[in-house]
């Protein structure tokens, strides 16, 4: 039998219809079909359009508002309303709103509805983040996620597979994001074109689950139509503490072939930052010493997690935010603002000055929660810095860790994290 990738593994186990072959076409029966309240409404008419009456199956279906929640405007309550009356209609369990739910790719795991071998269909590019847990997450279009609703099925085309192979351990200030971003500036944006992202090597120990949902959600800013990592220790306990039976890791076969190999020693990396307008941008954060910010955000489906919160409130500890800065802190889930609240980390943060979110995607995507007025900078922990991402065209912002964010509101412009604790160390 042929040789296969990870990815390739777990297409070929929820085939319906062809070989898991990359260039082929396959007819796919994923585990979850998950939807928003941007992407919901769309799917939601086409689904009527095509005469379909019942999804093929509730429980494994899975609408979250978090894009436009809380509701900042007659329309995005409309959608809401919307998605929250599909629910109702068909009795589909798990629909999440502010005070519930959370960011959907963190929700999607924190609820245990992914996990090794598995696939979920969504109407949204970062989809991607579950390959952290050993799983496929793939983005369609609406019409596309109407089809799956309605039939529980997909055709796709077999993404060829580029192997990452992670060796050494991150040193301090360096994360998930870090290794992201390194990827991606060899890469460039499209490097991983039509190909699906195989994260594993004796590196990956070392990369707490946090960190991988940092390095998968931003794989599509790579090109790749998706990622997966190899399944571990970790994966495996992740898994029971949030609940799920044991189920075996899909890891590649010996002699698999990839499109490419990418190699990234973790203890030779640097905390970076991605110049705007592109993920691809990044340079060490000293290249950046002195650039001024008006915002720093943390949050989104790629750092919004508890891991985050913590590294943010370490820096925050003890200090104030700089004159003529503003900080928005985000986390992912409800779940996770209630952790961190238990853990002290929201007070530490609301003290030095910071304001702190019900969980949304809100400014990530400029919808609303903090976007930005011409002329001026932020850095943030989101994914994407695309001229007018988070606000008006004439913006711009950098992409960077926690660690990175929470030093630049301290300092008022981008620095060093050692260098922003220098001064207290000192004193002590």
């Amino acid at each position: 039998m042929t040789a296969r990738a990870i990815a390739e593994k777990i297409l070929a186990a929820h085939a319906v219809e062809g070989h898991a072959e990359p260039g082929a076409i396959i007819t796919l029966r994923p585990d979850v079909v998950l939807l928003n309240d941007v992407s919901g409404p769309l799917a939601f008419e086409q689904f009527a359009a095509m005469g379909a009456t019942r999804p093929f199956d509730p429980a494994r279906i899975v609408l979250v508002a978090d894009h436009f929640a809380p509701a900042p405007d007659v329309t995005a309550a409309g959608a809401i309303a919307l998605t929250r009356d599909f629910a109702r209609r068909h009795g589909i369990a798990h629909f999440y709103e502010p005070g519930r739910g959370g960011i959907e790719h963190t929700l999607l795991a924190e609820l245990g509805l992914v996990g090794h071998g598995q696939i979920v269909f969504g109407a949204d590019s970062h989809t991607c983040t579950a390959g952290a847990f050993n799983a496929l997450g793939i983005g369609f279009g609406s019409t596309d996620l109407a089809a799956a609703l309605a039939l529980g099925q997909l055709w796709m085309r077999v993404p060829e597979s580029i192997r990452v192979e992670l060796t050494g351990r991150p040193g301090p200030y360096v994360t998930g994001k870090d290794v992201i971003l390194e990827l991606i500036r060899r890469i460039g944006s499209d490097g991983a074109a039509d190909a699906a992202l195989e994260f594993g090597g004796p590196g990956l120990a070392a990369l707490p689950v946090d960190a991988r949902m940092a390095i998968a959600n931003m794989a599509v800013e790579a090109g790749a139509d998706t990622c997966v990592f190899e399944g571990d220790t970790l994966s495996a306990a992740d898994m029971a503490r949030r609940g799920m039976a044991p189920a075996p890791a899909v890891m590649p076969d010996p002699g698999a072939p990839y499109r490419a190999r990418i190699a990234i020693d973790l203890g030779s990396l640097s905390p970076l930052v991605a110049r705007p307008p592109s993920p691809a941008g990044g340079v060490p954060v000293e290249a950046l010493r002195g650039q001024r910010v008006d915002q720093v955000y943390v949050g989104n489906c790629s750092n919004g997690t508890l891991t985050d919160l913590r590294q943010v409130a370490e820096m925050l500890r003890g200090r104030r935010i700089a004159p003529g800065v503003r900080m928005v802190v985000v986390p992912a889930t409800q779940k996770i603002w209630r952790q961190a609240l238990a853990e002290g980390l929201l007070d530490c943060i609301a003290e030095a000055g910071a304001a702190i979110s019900t969980p949304t995607c809100g400014a990530c995507f400029g919808g609303h929660m903090g976007i930005l007025a011409a002329g001026e900078t932020a850095i943030a922990t989101t994914n994407r810095n695309y001229r007018g991402r988070m606000g008006h065209p004439d913006s711009q912002v950098f992409l960077a860790n926690a660690w990175v964010a929470a030093a630049a509101a301290l300092a008022g412009e981008i620095i060093h994290p050692a260098e922003a604790l220098a001064p207290q160390e000192s004193a002590a």
